[in-house]
């Protein structure tokens, strides 16, 4: 079938920032992976998808908390018998006697005290001294009862979430898996290799925009990276429809957002049938980029995210559109921003919202940084994240802002 690019552009409906982004994250939730159960080893980076309750009482027995004699009754004490991790231990029976216990192990229901072994002396085949005022084992439900929710649904899995669910007694989780993306790059001017010259540039951002995204909780399909991608219609309409073949959950590209004579993203999201949840941003900078739900051919519809081909544009775009949406189609809770301190102005950008990228000095304020042109990554390469900085607004020195940060882990703030 062949193309033309003459086709009308759909209406740009700018939003404001915030907008924007609330948007992109109601766009995710409506795109929301559906749950899965997963072994323990196969969690990380997943999404709790229900709460992380414990089976048992926490600890589920009393546990000493030391190496040393559970004893019962006046000293000197007779050792009758010893208890490691892992054993059931029986009673002690008769007063002045006691047995040897390791930190971990069962308390014998009996026991009055836990002398340390540090503490204890040793004489004619008993053990003295004086045990310690506080209690030196735990009891049941110390750190949690049975059922009490330990981490909320639609919160990250951690090593430390894993720790605590087997802890607990779980075997597998309910979660919401790690999204999978593919990247589009389109551009004939892109170079994939070598040195930039005549009237050609290196691709930056197929090489940067996977490593943001696994830093986002991302599985990247394979390949992951598809392009440079030529500037016509029919190719842009190709590339999208077998992205949507290969049953990604995420689809990101570059370049084209715009309506010149060989951007043909928009006529594209024509063609395929896409609805817009996002089409252009009242942000500098970085404007004229995009979220639309595309429909798959099972019936189903996947999240396409247009980013502008300048590499600062585009990652503006990911900040502002791809990490709401993504924490919405996990799961997620969409945060507020931490706040940083200016250490020197910041010009606004009349009625657009400005992310000024800044970097964090040695007295844990921001500034702002050079070279941080759209089409510039020198100062990107330097930067902590964005300074936002609203419509109409500027930012003093001495000011606290809110502070975009440029992707760690998902949810998580430098």
């Amino acid at each position: 079938m062949t193309h033309t690019s003459t086709a009308p552009s759909p209406a740009q409906v700018s939003l404001a920032w915030t907008a924007a982004r609330e948007a992109a994250f109601e766009a995710g939730r409506a795109a929301a992976l559906d749950p899965i159960v997963a072994p323990l080893s196969a969690c990380d980076g997943a999404t709790l998808a229900e709460d992380l309750r414990p089976r048992t009482d926490l600890p589920a027995f009393p546990t000493s908390s030391v190496d040393g004699y559970a004893v019962r009754g006046p000293q000197p004490w007779r050792i009758t018998g010893r208890v490691l991790a892992g054993d059931r231990a029986d009673e002690i029976g008769a007063d002045g006697t006691g047995v040897e216990i390791a930190t971990g192990a069962m308390v014998p229901a009996d026991a009055e005290a836990i002398l340390r072994v540090e503490d204890a002396t040793h004489a004619d085949g008993a053990v003295r001294g004086t045990p310690r005022p506080e209690r030196e084992w735990r009891m049941p439900g110390d750190e949690a009862a049975r059922g009490d929710v330990l981490v909320p649904a639609g919160t990250p899995v951690t090593p430390a979430v894993i720790g605590l669910a087997a802890a607990s007694g779980h075997d597998d989780l309910r979660v919401r898996p790690r999204p999978k993306a593919v990247l589009l790059v389109f551009g004939d001017e892109l170079l994939t290799a070598g040195a930039p010259a005549a009237g050609r540039i290196r691709d930056s951002l197929g090489p940067q925009l996977p490593s943001w995204l696994r830093r986002l909780g991302v599985d990247m399909a394979t390949p992951g990276v598809i392009g440079p991608i030529e500037d016509t219609l029919d190719a842009h309409v190709a590339a999208i429809r077998d992205a949507l073949a290969s049953g990604v959950d995420l689809i990101l590209t570059t370049g084209g957002t715009m309506h010149g004579p060989v951007d043909h993203l928009h006529p594209s999201l024509e063609e395929i049938g896409a609805e817009y949840a996002v089409n252009t941003v009242e942000v500098r900078p970085g404007f004229p980029m995009l979220l639309a739900s595309v429909p798959r051919p099972d019936g189903g519809a996947t999240l396409l995210a247009g980013l502008p081909g300048n590499p600062q544009s585009a990652v503006v775009a990911l900040v502002s559109l791809v990490v709401p949406a993504l924490l919405g189609l996990t799961g997620r809770r969409l945060p507020h921003f931490p706040t940083i301190e200016l250490g020197a102005a910041i010009p606004g950008r009349g009625g657009y919202t400005h992310l000024a990228l800044v970097r964090r000095s040695s007295d844990d304020r921001a500034y702002p940084l050079g070279h941080a042109a759209s089409s510039m990554l020198r100062g990107l390469a330097q930067a902590v994240g964005f300074a936002l900085i609203p419509p109409h607004g500027q930012g003093s020195a001495g000011d606290r802002v809110p502070l975009v940060p440029l992707p760690l882990l998902l949810g998580e703030h430098p």
